[in-house]
């Protein structure tokens, strides 16, 4: 759950975004420079946090007033080696928050970190993954809470879709690509698994908002809606009036989350009354005007 240290939405002093120029730090980016709060954006090629003088170079870019936005990584995690790199990363920050502490800092984890549950996931379902992406990300969160004693607000975003995404995930994103190139749909078995997707605007509002009030404490960015894989590629077939097939493939090892990812998303109504997620479908239709 989360709680505000400002009573009332204030502009940060300034913004520094580690990971600058991906689809989700982009899409923050985009939303604090309309507000016209400033903004230092750091990607890879300005900051490497593997390098072992990135935590020196940090520190001469950080300043006690700054919200600091931590979104940079490698995923997803695939193997030992990328791994150890994504936690080299956290290293880095650790060394650099403990010798010049920002004022707000804000970790983009993921769902990754919850174990499989047949009920809807709260901010508070055990973290114990069983995978590497989410083993990555659940370090990074202790490390996090234990260098940093300020306001730290940890967000944990579930399958994210929209334009501008630059991976070919399974999902939304990839079945549009595939409509729009004019070929056919495969899916993984009959597609019936059941997820929660949340859109990029979203997920960039919701950490907006965070930055505003000076949230702290987690958060799931989750619509509360599960859709199956196979009701997205038809309604994606639907809306484009293509003749596109939607093929069902056997299905090869063990099915994602027992075929069930739900979240609770009431802690968001809680901590943003006024906020309102998109559903799924009405993005799709939107988008499709």
């Amino acid at each position: 759950m989360l709680s505000h240290i400002n009573s009332q939405p204030i502009k940060p002093t300034r913004v520094v975004i580690l990971g600058a120029g991906g689809f989700v730090s982009g899409a923050v980016e985009r939303k604090l420079l309309i507000l016209g709060i400033p903004v230092l954006a750091l990607a890879r090629k300005d900051l490497d946090l593997t390098n072992e003088l990135a935590a020196s170079k940090l520190v001469s870019s950080l300043k006690p007033d700054d919200t600091l936005l931590f979104v940079s990584a490698k995923a997803p995690v695939k193997s030992e080696a990328m791994l150890i790199e994504n936690l080299i990363m956290a290293k880095s920050v650790c060394e650099a928050i403990a010798k010049l502490p920002p004022k707000h800092l804000i970790y983009i984890s993921s769902d990754a970190v919850y174990s499989d549950s047949d009920k809807p996931l709260t901010e508070d379902s055990a973290t114990r993954p069983d995978s590497l992406h989410g083993i990555m990300h659940v370090a990074r969160e202790v490390m996090l809470a234990n260098c940093f004693k300020g306001s730290l607000c940890i967000v944990r975003p579930t399958l994210i879709h929209g334009n501008g995404d630059p991976h070919n995930g399974y999902g939304p994103n990839r079945f549009k690509r595939l409509l729009e190139n004019g070929e056919d749909i495969s899916l993984f078995g009959n597609g019936e698994e059941r997820r929660d997707h949340v859109w990029i605007e979203d997920v960039a509002e919701i950490i907006t908002l965070c930055t505003l009030n000076q949230s702290a404490g987690i958060l799931n960015i989750a619509t509360g809606e599960v859709v199956s894989f196979r009701e997205i590629a038809e309604r994606l077939v639907m809306i484009s009036g293509n003749k596109n097939k939607i093929i069902s493939n056997p299905r090869v090892g063990k099915m994602p989350h027992n075929g069930y990812r739900a979240f609770d998303a009431s802690a968001t109504r809680i901590a943003f009354p006024a906020f309102e997620y998109h559903s799924l479908f009405k993005v799709f239709e939107d988008n499709a005007k």
